[in-house]
């Protein structure tokens, strides 16, 4: 195996022994491997710290960070402040990439190797990733609909140099929406694609929740609303997302979550320009297609001078 001295895995992580063992045998067996995976248990009560231990000691790359258990799984937030404490334990500037990895997907052999040869080709590119699949009863899998104007939260493949000019994640729910926008803000390519070396399989549903996939829709539309997006726009989104499980009542949950938020005045994402970037992208989005609107932004990109 090749072993890339230059990018880095951090792994925030709260009870995942249900799924966990795919995600650390998935990356173990990657043709390149990782210089340093950082791995942060956030508190867990199940087999996790059990199973991190077993791991931690077989490879010497593979590092644990504990938090002490804050009684409930934090979404958001919580997540992010869990990925800076195994962040602050290393030193981001010795790796070249970085990548915030969830611990619920299995990943096929060559991910990371295609990823960063995608990255090595295009010095624009500031953060990319391929496309979540679910694995139905029988096994036919069925991609989340994700869109192309982002990595996926799932797998969030950083150049750090881009990581550090946007300021990296924003500490509440919708830090993996804000970010995508916040790259081409500051002049760089943000993307998923659909390749069959990068389909992943995500083990658990994007926008459930530890409680019901109800309560994660409401999250959903509450960090629609924080992160600045309109209000016809979500109903757009909340509309395309009914035709996928559950269907209508997940679009529906999104569509509340954002009204809740709305009517309740909460505090918005206090970045006024990046909130005026945000919809002239989703209207563009609403008359030319979120496809060709990336398209439109990621060109005029291109045409300034190469990113350092």
């Amino acid at each position: 195996m090749t072993t890339i001295k230059n990018y880095l895995l951090v792994s925030p992580c709260r009870n995942e022994a249900d799924y966990m063992r795919q995600t650390l045998d998935s990356v173990v067996a990657q043709s390149a491997l990782p210089a340093k995976w950082v791995i942060v248990d956030d508190g867990s009560t199940d087999d996790t710290p059990r199973i991190l231990e077993e791991y931690s000691a077989r490879y010497s790359w593979i590092s644990v960070v504990t938090r002490l258990d804050r009684g409930h799984r934090a979404v958001g937030p919580g997540v992010i402040d869990a990925f800076y404490a195994g962040l602050e334990t290393v030193d981001i500037d010795q790796f070249q990439y970085l990548c915030k990895l969830d611990l619920d997907l299995e990943l096929p052999p060559d991910y990371f190797k295609s990823i960063i040869e995608q990255m090595e080709s295009d010095p624009y590119l500031g953060n990319f990733s391929g496309k979540a699949y679910l694995r139905e009863a029988d096994g036919t899998l069925v991609s989340e609909r994700l869109g192309d104007e982002n990595a996926v939260g799932q797998t969030k493949f950083y150049r750090t140099a881009a990581f550090k000019e946007i300021g990296g994640f924003v500490r509440q729910v919708s830090w993996d929406g804000i970010d995508g926008h916040m790259c081409r803000m500051k002049g760089w390519v943000a993307r998923s694609e659909d390749r069959p070396e990068l389909r992943f399989i995500h083990l658990r549903q994007m926008g459930s929740s530890q409680q019901s996939i109800w309560v994660g829709r409401l999250r959903w539309g509450f960090g629609k609303y924080f992160m600045g997006s309109a209000p016809y726009f979500v109903a757009a989104v909340a509309v395309y997302r009914m035709f996928e499980k559950p269907y209508v009542v997940g679009g529906c949950g999104i569509f509340w979550g954002y009204l809740k938020a709305m009517f309740s005045k909460t505090p918005r994402f206090g970045d006024k320009a990046f909130r005026r970037f945000l919809r002239r992208f989703e209207l563009r989005s609403l008359l030319l297609g979120k496809r060709n609107t990336t398209d439109l932004y990621h060109r005029k990109i291109r045409l300034s001078p190469k990113p350092e």
